[in-house]
């Protein structure tokens, strides 16, 4: 079957998002992806509050010329890292399985 045909109560791919397997697995994309958004977005913010109010503070010396505000920036790159490190944990460990198994029962692939 084509994508652009239609079965009596829609395409396989509605009758997969309309699936409790398929709500099932949104939620559990939703309850990783918002928070981990949410507390990055906020670290962001508080950083760039920092840098913009927060001068003297961002301007102490850690080491040699290495100051707070360059610490902190560098620091956005690691948590980058890290988000990215336990998303592919996640998805290889939660998502992908119960996608392959969608995808198995809809005949998809």
């Amino acid at each position: 079957m084509s994508t652009t045909q239609h079965r009596a109560s829609g395409s396989v791919y509605e009758q997969a998002q309309a699936s409790p397997e398929f709500r099932a697995l949104r939620g559990r994309l939703r309850r990783f992806v918002f928070p981990m958004s949410a507390l990055f977005l906020g670290w962001y913010g508080a950083y760039v509050l920092l840098a913009s109010y927060a001068r003297p503070f961002m301007a102490i010396k850690l080491l040699g010329n290495i100051n707070v505000g360059l610490a902190l920036g560098l620091l956005q790159f690691v948590s980058t890292f890290v988000i990215t490190t336990l998303y592919v944990r996640f998805a290889r460990r939660d998502i992908d399985p119960a996608a392959a198994e969608i995808r198995r029962r809809m005949g998809l692939r």
